[in-house]
């Protein structure tokens, strides 16, 4: 069976309504991608202001991350460059012990391979938070991972979600901007090319 090209497929997933019963706000797929992305954004689901926006990372978990990776706003949001990819890919709602709810698991089963098949450029993959790891890299220990993410390159990095909730988690792990951040903004830099910009 010959697959859809690659707009065929993103307009298909963006009118995706699977788990609308499912969804507080409604289903609205958030994703960036192109063939030429050589730079995977690998996360978890898109919030609330994402998914008013439409636009993903639309908020401060969002600056968190292009500060980690060192790189401009114009450059994040340049799906010629950076692919995003949630593993959820529709705003799954609150959890009842606070923060979001988990992504939801048909994302995955029904788009994220044929997705993925479409990045035939890709250098880098950042695997952003719990979710992210452990679909890519089976069950393990966020922290462990992050302290030890030259394990997975070159193809992987492995970083914790950068909702508010790191900040305390990076006060109890000071070697994550000692080590890892520096050792990250080269892997991106490496995975982008020349003129990654700052930030």
């Amino acid at each position: 069976m010959t697959q859809p090209d690659l707009d065929t497929l993103l307009a298909q997933v963006r009118s995706c309504c699977e788990c609308m019963p499912h969804l507080p706000l409604g289903p609205r797929p958030i994703l960036q991608m192109s063939k030429t992305a050589t730079l995977l954004v690998a996360s978890q689901a898109p919030g609330t202001r994402a998914h008013n926006s439409g636009k993903p990372f639309d908020d401060a978990s969002g600056e968190q991350l292009r500060h980690w990776m060192g790189i401009a706003d114009d450059i994040f949001y340049d799906p010629r460059r950076v692919a995003i990819l949630p593993m959820g890919l529709c705003y799954p709602g609150r959890a009842a012990s606070g923060g979001d709810a988990p992504p939801r698991a048909e994302c995955a089963k029904l788009w994220r391979w044929p997705l993925l098949r479409e990045l035939s450029s890709l250098r880098l993959t950042l695997l952003v938070g719990t979710f992210a790891q452990e679909h890519a890299l089976g069950p393990g220990r966020m922290t462990d991972r992050v302290r030890q993410f030259d394990r997975y390159l070159p193809s992987h990095f492995p970083l914790p979600h950068p909702s508010w909730r790191s900040r305390g988690w990076m006060v109890k792990n000071p070697w994550f901007e000692r080590e890892v951040l520096p050792a990250l903004r080269g892997c991106v830099r490496e995975a982008l090319g020349a003129a990654c910009g700052g930030a």
